[in-house]
């Protein structure tokens, strides 16, 4: 193998680590106020889902690998582009009535706070908070 393809392939494992640092320190069930974690998610058989009602008390997701699931549908993750603390996702998303692809942006502000960014609308921003288990 040439040094130059020694090289390439050295920055791919490295970029590919880097991606699975930040999906793996992304997992968890993350809602938008820490107080109504208990009222969203349940651990049911020693893995995280949706309570009854959840959405009376406000909004969250679970980060599974690259699996995004909110109460509504489920996402996969199909690529990620990581600069700094900003995360772009690619994904493919189902709900009980569509199929779509979708773009997200987060910025990681903390180990367990997390901001949705709306690059199409400048200044709208969603934060959310991971649960404890």
């Amino acid at each position: 193998m040439s040094i130059r393809n020694q090289m390439i392939l050295g920055s791919t494992v490295s970029l590919l680590f880097a991606f699975q640092v930040h999906a793996a320190d992304l997992n968890g069930a993350w809602a938008n106020d820490l107080s109504v974690c208990s009222k969203i998610f349940v651990n049911k058989n020693n893995q995280m889902s949706f309570a009854d009602n959840s959405d009376f008390y406000g909004s969250g997701f679970i980060i599974n690998g690259n699996d995004i699931i909110g109460k509504a549908g489920k996402c996969r993750v199909t690529s990620r582009k990581i600069q700094e603390n900003k995360i772009q996702l690619a994904a493919e998303c189902a709900t009980d009535i569509a199929l779509s692809s979708d773009r997200f942006s987060l910025r990681v502000d903390s180990d367990d706070k997390i901001t949705r960014l709306f690059p199409s609308m400048p200044g709208m921003e969603m934060q959310y908070y991971r649960c404890p288990r």
